[in-house]
């Protein structure tokens, strides 16, 4: 990425990525969720592996913030307010573990390798 656009998107540089980070946060406070909560693991199927290695209990939680965040939604309320102070939107659980699936599936491809697993529509 060229460095203009790196500190366009850059929160701390710009002020509407700023914004646009306050906003998301604040609405994923509203439902207790976290970033990484919104990857989709039946879409891509880095994010599927990526989850499949993470420990157990961290899966857990998000399945619980995901299924949360549902009922909300669903009952038209948000969390309380005591409850949202506390949420960490941008604290990240998978991006490491996604980055090294990434990783490791490009060096597979660069040594010619078969893929571990065949991306397939749902």
């Amino acid at each position: 990425m060229s460095s203009f656009l790196q500190s366009f998107l850059d929160p701390r540089k710009n002020w509407l990525a700023a914004q646009h980070m306050k906003s998301l946060s604040k609405r994923l406070r509203h439902y207790g969720l976290r970033y990484d909560d919104l990857y989709d693991p039946y879409y891509d199927v880095d994010v599927k592996e990526a989850l499949n290695r993470l420990p157990r209990e961290i899966v857990d939680a998000r399945n619980q913030r995901l299924k949360r965040a549902m009922d909300l939604s669903m009952k038209h309320e948000y969390l309380p307010e005591d409850l949202q102070a506390m949420q960490t939107p941008f604290r990240s659980y998978l991006q490491d573990m996604l980055a090294l699936v990434k990783r490791e599936k490009a060096e597979r491809e660069e040594l010619g390798a078969l893929p571990l697993y065949q991306r397939t529509i749902p």
